[in-house]
């Protein structure tokens, strides 16, 4: 867990920033994020994460309750209607 954060700047050059950013891209992360595992992983202070993998016997409660959606049923697929008329005056 990290206790304390310090903001820093850095200079990169060009094939530096541009491998980076490619990164970041691909990974669908942001750029501070990338260098910062980078980083971690470069000076071997890689914090273990613990997974965020998740699986429905996380969630017990999916599905537990039933609801009268009247004509907008089924609010799943008719969501946007049902939202219009609930905040109609």
């Amino acid at each position: 867990m990290i206790t304390h954060v310090r903001r820093t700047q850095i200079q990169l050059d060009e094939a530096t920033y541009v491998a980076l950013r490619l990164r970041a891209y691909q990974q669908r992360r942001s750029l501070a994020a990338v260098i910062r595992d980078v980083l971690s992983e470069a000076l071997g202070t890689r914090a273990r994460k613990k997974s965020a993998r998740r699986t429905m016997k996380d969630f017990p409660f999916v599905g537990a309750g039933e609801s009268d959606q009247g004509s907008e049923g089924p609010v799943s697929e008719r969501h946007d209607q049902a939202l219009a008329k609930g905040w109609r005056p």
